[in-house]
């Protein structure tokens, strides 16, 4: 009898275990990380800067196929000058799929706030836009260091 109790008891804890777990809820408002930037230190005026980010997107609507739309904002904080660019539309048209990946920018080659300076340290800010109009959090980079 302690055998049957013991069996009907580790299916009852078992069954619980499964069945009450709970699905990763994604929101549909994108999601960034920053990843890296390189290359790091870069040299002023000739280096394009790869900046990479992280995204996260519940519905799947991250991306844009018309060419004049701009989806990703990077703010060098150094002097707020930004730069847009537009994301390919990364699943299809009411697809309604969570999607995850690593998108790249390049930036051109970044130059001095300060002539004077042999050296500067730039961050930047970045986001995204779905095509909802959902605004993605903000994320800072980590510093780069710009040489002459």
């Amino acid at each position: 009898m302690k055998k049957y109790l013991f069996v009907f008891g580790l299916m009852i804890f078992l069954f619980s275990e499964s069945g009450c777990k709970k699905e990763e809820v994604i929101s549909n408002v994108p999601s960034i990380k920053f990843v890296s930037i390189a290359p790091n230190p870069a040299v002023r005026y000739n280096d394009v800067v790869k900046l990479i980010i992280e995204y996260t997107d519940g519905n799947g609507d991250l991306g844009e196929n018309t060419p004049d739309v701009k989806n990703a904002f990077i703010t060098d904080t150094r002097n707020n000058v930004f730069t847009t660019f537009r994301i390919n539309q990364l699943a299809p048209n009411d697809a309604n799929i969570i999607i995850k990946g690593n998108l790249e920018f390049n930036l051109s080659p970044q130059g001095f706030v300060d002539d004077n300076n042999t050296t500067e340290t730039a961050t930047y800010k970045i986001y995204v836009v779905d095509r909802a109009g959902n605004k993605s959090n903000e994320v800072n980079s980590t510093a780069l260091v710009i040489n002459k």
